[in-house]
Parts: C-alpha cells; sequence; structure tokens
C-alpha cells in the first residue's frame, strides 16, 4: 500500500493558508484604510499661488511708496486756484485740472535760460564721464602696467570719501583756475567719477582674455583693441554710465549754488529755490517746476533705457 502525501504547503502569513493583504501606495495594509494620493512637490523655480500673492502685494507697496510722492506733486501741479490742496482729504484726481501753473513758472523764472544752463552742465559730465572713465577702466582691466592695482584702491579709497569732505579744496582749484561762477567750474568736479571707472573696469573685465591674446597675436595694439573689440562689447555698460552722468549732474544743488553768483548763470536746481522763495505758500507752482525739471530726465531713460537693461547684463557674472 503506498500514501499518498499532498505536496501542497501552507500559504506564508498565517496558518488559516489566507493570502496577505498587499499594501497600498500609502504604505497601509488591508481595505480599511483608503489609500491617499502622493504629495505633489512644486518643481524648482515655480512659484506657488501663496507666493506670487506675497510678491504682488510687496510690490505694490514699493510701487506706492516710491512712485506715490511723484504722482501726488503730478497732480498737485495740475490743479486749479480755487482747489484747496491743504484740506484734510484732499482730492488726487484735481477737479478743476489746468497747465496754467506751468505757464505761470515760466513768467516768474527764466525757467528755460536755467534749463540751458544745466544741459550744458550735463553735456559735459556726460561727455567727460564716458571718455575719461571708458579709458581709465580699459587701462585697469586691459593693459598691464606697474602700480595698476595701487591705483585701483585709490579708486575703491574715493567712495568712501563723501563729496562734502572735499568740496572745500575743489572750490578753492576751481577758484585758482579762474571758473568760478562759470559753468565749466561747475561741470569740472563731475567730469569723471570714481564710480564709472569702476563700473568700466568691471565691463571691460569681462571679456574673455583669449580675445585680446588673439587680437595681439595678430598685431593689434591697445587702441584697435579698444575701439574694434572691447567698446562694442561695452556699449551697455557706456549707457548706464550716460544716464547715472546726466541725473548727477541735473539734480545737483550744493555745488551749484557754492560757485555760481550771477542769477542769469543759475542751472535749475537752483533757479527753483527763487521759485520756492517767491511763491513759498503756492505749492502749485514748485509741484510744477519740480514736474518741469523731471521732464529732461524722463526723456534721457526713454531713450536710453534698452541699452540700460543691457548694461546692467553686462555687470553679471560670466557664464
Amino acid at each position: 500500500m503506498t500514501n499518498t502525501t499532498s505536496t501542497s504547503e501552507p500559504a506564508l502569513g498565517g496558518a488559516q493558508g489566507g493570502a496577505s493583504p498587499t499594501p497600498d501606495v500609502a504604505g497601509a495594509t488591508g481595505g480599511g484604510r483608503a489609500s491617499r494620493p502622493p504629495r505633489r512637490r512644486a518643481a524648482w523655480g515655480v512659484m506657488s499661488t501663496r507666493e506670487k500673492a506675497i510678491r504682488y502685494v510687496l510690490l505694490v507697496v514699493v510701487l506706492f511708496i516710491t512712485i506715490g510722492p511723484f504722482l501726488w506733486q503730478l497732480s498737485t501741479s495740475l490743479k486749479g486756484a480755487g482747489e484747496d490742496i491743504y484740506t484734510a482729504n484732499p482730492s488726487f484726481i484735481p477737479t478743476q485740472p489746468t497747465i496754467g501753473n506751468y505757464l505761470r513758472v515760466g513768467d516768474a523764472i527764466p525757467v528755460f535760460g536755467y534749463i540751458g544752463n544745466s544741459l550744458v552742465v550735463a553735456a559735459i559730465d556726460v561727455l567727460g564721464n564716458i571718455v575719461f572713465a571708458t579709458f581709465a577702466g580699459f587701462a585697469l582691466a586691459r593693459l598691464q602696467w606697474r602700480f595698476r592695482k595701487a591705483v585701483l584702491g585709490l579708486f575703491l579709497a574715493t567712495l568712501v570719501l563723501p563729496g562734502e569732505a572735499t568740496i572745500i579744496s575743489q572750490f578753492v582749484t576751481v577758484k585758482d583756475l579762474g571758473l568760478a561762477d562759470n559753468l565749466v567750474g561747475v561741470a569740472l568736479p563731475g567730469m569723471i567719477a570714481a564710480l564709472n571707472v569702476l563700473l568700466m573696469f568691471n565691463a571691460f573685465r569681462q571679456i574673455p582674455d583669449e580675445i585680446d591674446q588673439a587680437a595681439v597675436m595678430d598685431g593689434a595694439n591697445a587702441w584697435q583693441r579698444l575701439r574694434y573689440i572691447s567698446l562694442p562689447a561695452v556699449q551697455g555698460t557706456i549707457a548706464v554710465i550716460a544716464i547715472f552722468s546726466f541725473i548727477g549732474a541735473w539734480d545737483d544743488f550744493l555745488w551749484p549754488l557754492i560757485v555760481l553768483q550771477s542769477p542769469e548763470k543759475l542751472t535749475l536746481t537752483v533757479g527753483l529755490e527763487y521759485l520756492r522763495g517767491t511763491f513759498g505758500t503756492d505749492q502749485r507752482l514748485i509741484a510744477a517746476g519740480t514736474m518741469i525739471a523731471f521732464i529732461p530726465i524722463a526723456v534721457i531713460f526713454a531713450v536710453l533705457q534698452r541699452f540700460f537693461f543691457k548694461g546692467v547684463e553686462e555687470g553679471g557674472v560670466k557664464g
């Protein structure tokens, strides 16, 4: 007699022989617990809705702080004489809009003569900074000569000194040169700024050295490398320097006030103080004069803005 023995083995996981439960995605065992979908993470560089809302709120706050006073000044310059600008709840939008305040500014002071004087000073400063800052920045960044690092350190050291610390020595120098009460004397100290030299130095330094080495091997001298290689690569930074130089010369008040004595040679910023002193109680004229002074800056920036942003990119890290 042959004994038949079952070859089936008991199932793992218990004596009852039941199949073991399969764990779900969330790690839960058994059908009693619902499976949880995997938590999705935001991709790198993708902002969530909450982050976008916070950023937009912050941008609106910054915009209100920076642009708000300008818009209020513009609104004041357009308000008529019948509107009360000193009330506790002034209206932002003029109820009696007029451009008469701008016409009255021209009657009160020779505003066009002051604008012409400011343009002369700004043109000299812009041209001087473009030429001299370009030459100095190129020499510091692309040429090899003794004491180059020491000179670069001196340019950096001048940024620490405030302008008021050297204003007396500048006035004595301008007076000894016979340029007191002269527009050239007003423009002379601002014809080259240390910050502009450092901007050009940084822009020229971004050019790969291999390009200069190849030009030297082809027989190019320093002037040819500056004209055909370096200058086309730093046009954006030159636009940045032009804008900064123009704004600095146009908005300067203390230095022209010290150098100039003749009323017909005053720049616009100093001339507007005569408007404030004569019509100190009429803020509409003061606001209109401020808007007139702002117009040339807006025009210059509108013309050079695409070069300005290109210059900001040139100062970045090389890829």
